[in-house]
């Protein structure tokens, strides 16, 4: 696992934790990465995507929102999700500035997670989405769609599992599915398999080097 700096971040919703894992050299992008809804940071799909995208040469933040710091399971509603993600967004942001960095912002997470930086995406200057295990629908409800979070208008990548009992979305403009087989949404059968899908989209967009 890369070797990283925790940073404590106050939020509107809470103290956060911001986990910065720095490249060699001059990072090509800033990658924020988000937690599922009642995991962490060290998700096994996560640490992969966090390992091979410093290696090849992005600075990757994890964030931990507030209300698992303060060893909650349950999570906050979504507009403080939002909020709290926004915040320590953009404390990555300023950290890199403070180095001299301009980096383009890519943000993504796992399940609860890829659907708070969809939502914000567009606000916080984002130049793309990474989106693991996007939960379309609650399990055994498609007719309660997310799909519409998708439709940020940025380039996205979505890498679910065929048998996600959360689903997979339908084709959209923009939006770039890569398709685990035999994965649940967890993605713990393969998850380098998974990190490795999104690193070739980040690679094709030219914010990692191939």
């Amino acid at each position: 696992m890369s070797a990283s700096t925790r940073v404590e971040t106050p939020t509107p919703t809470g103290l956060a934790w911001l986990d910065l894992s720095w490249p060699a050299g001059w990072p090509r992008s800033l990658l924020m990465l988000g937690h599922g809804a009642g995991g962490g940071v060290d998700a096994p799909d996560l640490v992969a995507l966090t390992d091979r995208a410093v290696a090849a040469g992005a600075l990757v933040g994890r964030v931990t929102q507030p209300y698992r710091v303060a060893g909650r399971r349950a999570p906050a509603p979504a507009g403080q999700l939002d909020a709290a993600w926004v915040a320590v967004v953009e404390v990555g942001l300023a950290l890199a500035a403070e180095r001299g960095w301009t980096l383009p912002l890519i943000v993504g997470g796992r399940s609860s997670g890829a659907r708070v930086a969809c939502r914000t995406a567009v606000g916080l200057g984002a130049v793309g989405v990474v989106a693991l295990a996007f939960p379309t629908h609650p399990p055994g409800r498609p007719e309660r769609s997310r799909v519409a979070e998708l439709r940020t208008e940025l380039p996205t990548v979505v890498v679910n599992g065929d048998r996600d009992p959360f689903g997979l979305p339908p084709p959209l403009a923009g939006v770039t599915l890569a398709v685990r087989l035999g994965e649940r949404h967890d993605l713990r059968r393969d998850p380098g398999g998974a990190a490795d899908a999104a690193l070739v989209w980040l690679a094709d967009n030219d914010w990692v080097t191939p």
